[in-house]
């Protein structure tokens, strides 16, 4: 099982998949993190469309890590998140 981390750096390009989430109909969504608020991260899904998550109610995996990312531990604004 992959580490469970609060992800420093910066998400938006990241590829992920989200492994958990309050809301079931978002388990499964596969793509790219096009943009990201202090409470919302947007993707680009692999069908092309996009989708806005709240980072709060969602667990997801970086897939080029591997690491598993509690979203609760990023709903910072991404620039304080960087300052540590």
């Amino acid at each position: 099982m992959a580490h469970k981390n609060v992800f420093p750096h910066e998400l938006i390009g990241e590829e992920i998949e989200i492994i958990d989430s309050r809301n079931k109909s978002n388990l499964g969504i596969h793509g790219k993190i096009i943009d990201e608020t202090k409470e919302t991260i947007a993707i680009r899904r692999d069908d092309g469309k996009e989708i806005v998550l709240m980072k709060k109610i969602i667990t997801f995996k970086l897939m080029k890590t591997g690491k598993v990312i509690l979203g609760q531990s990023a709903a910072r604004r991404p620039e304080d998140r960087l300052k540590g």
